[in-house]
């Protein structure tokens, strides 16, 4: 496979009980494959500390405005998104196959962001409250209200059609 930021052979490396692919001599970057980056993502993970220190060329030109290609998948380009609520760190990752591409220096950035998964989870939790709390009790008010006339126009039809005209009320007929 070649690197997609350098286009340097990228070489494979284990870390823990996964392997992965390094741009080793190249830009130092790092490909995970599907599911392989959140087993290493976190301070804790210390398979994790071998990729912090990928032996890199510093005359590599990468350039991060680009669009990348995926190594694994042929023909297809990487989206760019925020690996988390902070937007610390851009990470490319592939529709395709689901991999995930570090340059050099962002595991070490992505391990800094959380201690443990609890205090990921926590942020986000934080971050939904902190940008949906005022429109889900917008929302919640005018369901209510809407639930109050429907059970206002309930008890008006009520006296209009008594229960016995009501499918399965009663046990006679078709109903």
């Amino acid at each position: 496979m070649k690197c997609p930021a350098c286009q340097h052979v990228l070489t494979e490396m284990k870390a823990g009980d996964i392997k992965v692919d390094v741009c080793q001599g190249g830009c130092g970057g790092v490909w995970f494959d599907n599911f392989e980056l959140e087993k290493v993502d976190e301070q804790h993970e210390h398979a994790g500390e071998a990729l912090l220190d990928v032996e890199r060329d510093p005359k590599a030109k990468v350039r991060p405005e680009e669009k990348r290609s995926c190594p694994r998948c042929s023909g297809i380009k990487m989206m760019k998104h925020f690996f988390s609520l902070k937007r610390n760190v851009e990470v490319d990752e592939c529709a395709s196959c689901g991999g995930i591409w570090l340059d050099a220096g962002e595991l070490r950035d992505i391990r800094g962001l959380y201690k443990t998964e609890k205090d990921r989870e926590a942020a986000a939790d934080q971050y939904f409250n902190d940008v949906f709390a005022l429109a889900t009790a917008e929302e919640r008010k005018r369901s209510q209200e809407s639930l109050a006339k429907a059970q206002k126009f309930a008890r008006m039809f009520k006296f209009i059609c008594p229960t016995y005209y009501v499918p399965g009320k009663q046990d006679w007929g078709a109903f």
